[in-house]
């Protein structure tokens, strides 16, 4: 079974100006970027939760994205409560799936490589995988969330919080990935 992939980019993107999912820079489009990212990283299926936006997000996907992955569009509905119920909704949505893990990454990482995917997806042992990224030691994004793990984030997710609460009570295996990327997430216009 393959690693499902969750893209997280729902928010409005305040200090930002705009929604983080309708961001452009030289390299392209941050949304359809990230999707390949997941892609190209070995994830299948791939789930994109939209929110602020939601439409103008969606017709760039339609327009601009070409993957030989199944690409699932998710409404969260409650977007605008923070980033744990953006996790809830795609993780929720995902339930239907048979993957044993899904990678969790948001698209405000543009200097994320495939690799950094990668790395994190060969360290997943099935349903009970808890890792996530790290750069110079530094826990980040993405996490990788094995199946047996996805209740309990749901249930704590909350607010921006997303699985951090979750992550703080557990062993979670670091995989570092400092030589690959920043994993910086970019929050203003540069």
């Amino acid at each position: 079974m393959q690693t499902a992939g969750l893209l997280l980019a729902a928010g409005a993107g305040r200090r930002m100006g705009t929604p983080k999912a309708l961001v452009t820079d030289p390299r392209g489009p941050w949304l359809t970027r990230a999707v390949r990212l997941l892609v190209d990283g070995g994830c299948d299926p791939v789930t994109v939760v939209l929110g602020a936006a939601a439409a103008e997000a969606g017709r760039l996907l339609d327009d601009e994205l070409e993957v030989e992955v199944e690409v699932q569009v998710v409404l969260a509905e409650r977007w605008s409560e923070g980033m744990g119920a953006s996790l809830g909704a795609g993780l929720t949505a995902l339930g239907d799936t048979a993957a044993p893990a899904v990678l969790v990454t948001l698209v405000d990482l543009p200097d994320l490589v495939p690799e950094v995917v990668r790395r994190l997806v060969a360290a997943g042992d099935g349903p009970a995988s808890l890792a996530r990224a790290a750069y110079a030691g530094v826990p980040g994004h993405p996490v990788l969330l094995g199946r047996e793990h996805w209740a309990g984030v749901v249930a704590s997710a909350v607010g921006d919080q997303g699985a951090r609460d979750y992550l703080a009570t557990r062993e979670v295996r670091l995989v570092e990935c400092g030589d690959l990327a920043t994993g910086h997430d970019v929050d203003t216009p540069r």
